[in-house]
C-alpha cells in the first residue's frame, strides 16, 4: 500500500557528502561500511524489504538528486540491502541512446510507477518523465545520467518490474 507523508513513515539515513552542487565526492569505504550494518539492523528490527530502501531522489525527484549516481546502489544489492536488475552490463551498453517508441515510453513511465516512483506528480508530463527518468538514471543507470528514454532504460525498467 501506498503512503502519503513519507517522513512519518519511514527512517532517513544521512551520509556525509557535499553533493551535487559542492564537488560531489564518492561515498567512502568507512561511510558504506556503516551504512551496511545499520541497513542490515534496521532492516532486521522492523521487517523492512529491501524493495523499500530508497533515496531521497526516489522519493522527490523534482527536488532531491541524492544520494545520486556515485552511490553503491549495485554493491548494496549484492548483500540483499537493496533491489537492482539481473541484466549484463555489455548487453545494456549496446541498448544505450537506442530510440524507443512513443508506446515502450509509455510502458517505461509505467513500469516506474509499479516500482514505486511517484508518476502522478502535477507536473507537465514531459518535465515530470525527465524528472522521474534523471531519478531512475541516477540509481540504475549512474554512468549516464541524461533524462532521455532510450532502450537501455527500458530494459532495466523491465527487468526490475
Amino acid at each position: 500500500k501506498k503512503k502519503s507523508s513519507l517522513n512519518k513513515n519511514s527512517i532517513g539515513i544521512e551520509i556525509q557528502n557535499p553533493g551535487h552542487s559542492f564537488n560531489y565526492l564518492n561515498f567512502s569505504e568507512k561511510q558504506i561500511f556503516a551504512l551496511k550494518k545499520l541497513l542490515v539492523f534496521l532492516m532486521k528490527k522492523y521487517k523492512i524489504l529491501k524493495k523499500n530502501i530508497l533515496g531521497h531522489s526516489d522519493i522527490a525527484p523534482e527536488r532531491k538528486k541524492d544520494p545520486g549516481e556515485k552511490f553503491p546502489w549495485q554493491r548494496l544489492s549484492k548483500e540483499g540491502l537493496c533491489i537492482w536488475h539481473k541484466l549484463k552490463k555489455k548487453k545494456l551498453e549496446k541498448s544505450r541512446k537506442l530510440n524507443l517508441s512513443n508506446f515502450e515510453k509509455k510502458i517505461f513511465i509505467n513500469n516506474l510507477n509499479k516500482i514505486g516512483y511517484n508518476c502522478s506528480r502535477g507536473y507537465r508530463n514531459d518535465i515530470k518523465h525527465r524528472l522521474l527518468t534523471i531519478a531512475f538514471q541516477r540509481r540504475f543507470r549512474q554512468e549516464l545520467v541524461d533524462g532521455k528514454i532510450d532502450k537501455e532504460c527500458f530494459l532495466i525498467s523491465k527487468n526490475l518490474v
